[in-house]
């Protein structure tokens, strides 16, 4: 399969790329069709879920495999590889574990605003990366569900623009996570609602 990454995506390995249900797939292109369509379905799925605990791992890895599950086997199960991101893939299911708990401890002590708690959250989502692929796309999908339904608060805009192609929105967003990795929130707690 002829697969081009854009900047800041998460390469599959060849034993991750073998996970593929659809065979006749042969282009990203194509693979992102597919994969639209199996995420609007998990987001149907989400959406309509009346999961009273959505800050715990086996909600996360659900909505995972109902996002990505009809195109890959792996779907919904914790990354066994080290990527160009995220933490060790030992690490996935504590690291996991401790978000879920900070976020809870944020709420019922109100430490912060709720579009930040909401961005704090989808950073370290995405900077733990559990699965092999997608991360991007389902932390943002969690994002907006803990906002709605947890905190009652609006979902984000996401910067108004296609964040899974290269162009200036997704740069934006890269660099917005990218600060956040060092520290500062500024520019992604900016970029989530423009």
């Amino acid at each position: 399969m002829d697969m081009k990454y854009p900047e800041g995506a998460t390469p599959l390995d060849p034993d991750e790329a073998e996970g593929l249900r659809l065979t006749h797939i042969s282009t990203r292109e194509q693979l992102n069709i597919f994969e639209a369509e199996n995420i609007r379905a998990g987001a149907v799925w989400a959406w309509r879920s009346r999961s009273r605990n959505m800050l715990d791992e086996g909600f996360i890895r659900r909505l995972h495999r109902n996002m990505f599950g009809k195109v890959w086997k792996w779907a919904g199960n914790f990354r066994n590889t080290d990527k160009n991101i995220g933490v060790p893939k030992e690490r996935v299911g504590i690291d996991l574990r401790e978000l879920c708990d900070d976020v809870k401890y944020w709420i019922e002590h109100e430490c912060f605003e709720a579009d930040e708690i909401a961005a704090r959250f989808h950073h370290r989502l995405v900077f733990i990366h559990p699965f092999p692929n997608g991360n991007g796309r389902h932390a943002r999908l969690m994002t907006d569900l803990l906002l709605e339904k947890v905190l009652g608060s609006e979902r984000f805009s996401w910067g108004g623009g296609g964040l899974t192609d290269t162009g200036a929105s997704r740069d934006r967003y890269i660099a917005a996570l990218r600060s956040a990795d060092r520290g500062d929130f500024t520019l992604l707690e900016a970029f989530v609602r423009s």
